[in-house]
């Protein structure tokens, strides 16, 4: 007899269906509510979550998949692996404990943080140096049993494996890599997995979801040798309780030495990967033993999936896997929670869509599917929704169509080498050594939120709206004279994000009304869905940069963000090839970058912070990927004179591995983080020759502590030792949107006195 399959889930979005979460936080960081009522509303919410998953009928429900800000975070505070200059606990972390290491102090600077995997979620970076690893509170068991005692819930406890943690961090402030350290870190962090797992065990907890996803970037098979470690090690400390190791993001290449580890079940991904975790089980199968949790349904994009295909896909898995369950490719965590409040959205488009409650759904009917259930209705429906928006008229636009096809034929390239137009560039902006500048946002104050809100609303006219945006753009351009700064920006005021605006502006995005996404801590965002051919429409940016630039004499810059950060930070349709899309977007750009440099503007910034970032995760896959940015980004930026001068920004990147690209984006000057790095991205530059301009973000804008003159001054020297001062500029590492005003120009002050300290000693 077949047995049953069944349907699992990862971890499910935190924010709550109106943002209910990032409101506690930023209400218990503002001493609004106080630690007790702060725990309240949290499980409060927790349980909601958890509720919404047995109606919609999961069968396997994660637990403990919550957080107070970061789930890596959560694992490093409950191990007592924190930053030592935190202090060294033995006992749990309070609330204020645990935020300083997020968010830094009066006396201490954040934890670093940087992308999870290739997707754009922040998380904190642990540090191995000098800790005392001791258990300070088994946080697995204490949400099981919650969800047990509340719910009724036999949940399975999600925890971060330890090789993945140790991976993820960093030892003498370079990334975990090699074999030594990795089993020396081992050997203290295992006894501590060790006792959790034993303690869930005796609580009578059945399974554990284990997540292993940096075994999609091992290659050889001696790779395994950490995860065989600590899993035999877990399995022989707690026999009795179930491991499902879970990986996602891709495919696993060591297949048949990842499939013998003693687990009991293994989550693979069947959504990316390019089919090779599918190739695998093809030609080697699948352990009678073990039980396969198939990622089926893609847990980081939100349109609906072919219900016939999942289910062939899953038939065919089942033949090979007697023992099966249907989940996710990965957590939930990465999607808004429920397309239910997208009123706004066309029929074709609302039908076209899934968000995470709308793919639990899903997972529950490929289930019954499998399990001999009728679901017929289910499907047709499904089927239906797909060819209405594959025929709908924004997916079917011609001129776009035919301007991608002709592509090929053209050639872009700036007129002149960087060496001869930088000439005219300086000739053109007369500006002084080590330039001062910022990234582009200044903050959203809860005036800016409240006056968009209320125009949005209809309680404000367009009018009165566009005269306030005006008049905070006027007053910051004064701020910014006061200051000195050499190079001003208009800040940015009628944004809300630096990619949804744009998505706002251009045929082919949708805008949802209430698509959040945790990307660090309570900062969420609302990724615009790019759904139908891409397409110009009207200016986007000029109205508001000549506006600035007509307030003063010095250079005001055009802000843009790049085609493979929009991508990157939205959600894509997925009928199309990615590379096809951006380049859409791309063409749509560079007529805006034109309109802007005719309306005056002298220096246009072309933001790029995700190129690194969304590096494919296999090496192998690497430069088409960069191939592809790199032929974007000149598709919008190679339109104008040489006198018009071309910056980016980058941010959260190692740079190494893409000196090249960065130099081949033929961008003039290239602003990059390196603050919460501690200045090691620096190396990268000392033997790259890099030709171009560049600014090394001089402190970091994450933290609200305001970074002192010294503090300032010690980070530009430092980047003077690799960077010709002719080539350097002085900028923070980001946008300043979520600093405050005072925050914000406390420290631009201190960075302008800084520099002027080292360009004196030039």
């Amino acid at each position: 007899m077949t047995s049953v399959v069944k349907s699992s889930n990862l971890g499910y979005p935190r924010l709550g269906e109106h943002r209910e979460w990032k409101k506690l936080l930023e209400s218990y960081w503002q001493g609004k509510i106080n630690e007790k009522q702060f725990s309240e509303t949290s499980k409060s919410l927790r349980l909601e979550n958890l509720k919404k998953q047995i109606e919609f009928g999961i069968d396997i429900i994660p637990v403990a998949d919550n957080s107070n800000y970061d789930h890596v975070l959560d694992t490093t505070a409950a191990f007592n692996l924190i930053p030592t200059r935190f202090g060294n606990y033995k006992r749990p972390l309070t609330l204020d404990e645990y935020y300083a290491v997020a968010r830094g102090d009066k006396d201490n600077v954040a934890a670093d943080m940087t992308k999870w995997f290739n997707i754009n979620y922040h998380y904190t970076v642990p540090e191995f140096d000098n800790t005392e690893p001791r258990l300070l509170e088994n946080r697995w068991l204490k949400y099981w049993q919650e969800a047990k005692n509340e719910l009724g819930i036999d949940g399975k406890p999600v925890i971060v494996g330890p090789v993945t943690l140790i991976k993820l961090g960093k030892l003498n402030g370079e990334y975990v890599e090699s074999e030594k350290d990795i089993n020396q870190l081992l050997d203290q962090i295992l006894p501590l997995y060790g006792q959790v797992f034993e303690e869930l065990q005796n609580a009578g907890v059945k399974w554990v979801q284990l997540d292993e996803p940096t075994l999609v970037k091992t290659e050889k098979d001696d790779d395994i040798k950490p995860y065989y470690r600590a899993t035999k090690y877990l399995h022989e400390v707690a026999p009795k309780l179930n491991i499902e190791l879970q990986t996602y993001f891709d495919s696993i290449d060591p297949y048949q030495k990842v499939v013998k580890l003693p687990v009991q079940a293994i989550g693979l991904d069947f959504v990316h990967g390019k089919g090779e975790n599918l190739n695998n089980i093809r030609q080697f199968g699948f352990p009678d033993d073990k039980i396969l949790v198939a990622g089926l349904i893609d847990g980081h994009n939100i349109w609906v999936a072919n219900l016939q295909e999942k289910a062939s896909l899953a038939e065919e898995l089942h033949t090979f896997a007697p023992k099966l369950w249907l989940q996710p490719s990965n957590s939930l965590l990465h999607v808004p929670i429920t397309k239910k409040f997208e009123t706004k959205a066309s029929p074709e488009l609302f039908g076209g869509l899934a968000f995470a409650d709308e793919k639990l759904q899903e997972l529950v009917s490929l289930t019954k599917k499998l399990n001999g259930n009728d679901v017929s209705a289910e499907f047709i429906k499904n089927a239906d929704d797909i060819k209405a928006l594959n025929d709908s008229q924004a997916r079917n636009n011609k001129n776009v169509q035919e301007a991608i096809k002709h592509l090929s034929k053209e050639h872009f390239e700036r007129h002149s080498k960087y060496s001869e137009r930088s000439k005219k560039q300086q000739d053109n902006l007369h500006l002084p050594l080590l330039p001062t500048t910022t990234i582009g946002s200044f903050p959203q104050s809860s005036e800016v939120r409240a006056k968009r809100a209320a125009w949005r609303k209809g309680d404000l006219s367009d009018k009165q709206y566009n005269d306030f945006i005006a008049s905070e753009t006027k007053r910051w351009i004064q701020l910014q004279e006061d200051i000195d700064l050499d190079v001003l920006v208009h800040g940015e005021f009628e944004r809300t994000d630096m990619v949804e605006y744009f998505g706002q502006k251009l045929a082919g995005f949708f805008a949802t009304q209430n698509g959040w996404v945790q990307s660090y801590g309570s900062r969420g965002v609302r990724p615009p869905v790019i759904f139908g051919d891409v397409a110009y429409t009207e200016p986007i940016t000029v109205k508001e940069s000549a506006f600035a630039q007509a307030q003063t004499s010095k250079p005001v810059k055009g802000m843009l963000t790049a085609p493979l950060t929009i991508i990157n930070w939205s959600f894509v349709r997925d009928d199309i090839s990615r590379a096809t899309v951006q380049n859409q977007i791309a063409l749509a750009l560079r007529q805006e970058v034109i309109n802007l440099e005719k309306a005056g503007i002298k220096i246009i910034q072309v933001d790029e912070p995700a190129l690194r970032e969304g590096l494919p995760l296999k090496q192998r896959n690497w430069q088409n990927y960069l191939d592809e940015a790199i032929y974007s980004f000149k598709i919008t930026t190679t339109g104008v004179r040489d006198e018009t001068q071309i910056h980016t920004h980058m941010c959260y990147s190692d740079f190494e591995d893409i000196i090249s690209t960065i130099s081949g984006l033929d961008a003039d000057v290239i602003s990059i983080e390196t603050s919460r790095s501690h200045g090691e991205i620096i190396s990268a530059f000392e033997d790259a020759q890099y030709d171009k301009q560049i600014g090394l973000g001089v402190y970091d804008i994450h933290s609200p502590r305001i970074p002192s003159v010294k503090e300032i001054t010690d980070n530009i020297r430092r980047g003077l030792k690799v960077i010709d001062h002719k080539q350097f500029w002085v900028n923070p590492d980001c946008g300043l949107k979520t600093r405050n005003e005072e925050q914000t120009l406390e420290a631009l002050k201190n960075l302008e006195e800084a520099r002027n300290i080292v360009l004196a000693e030039l």
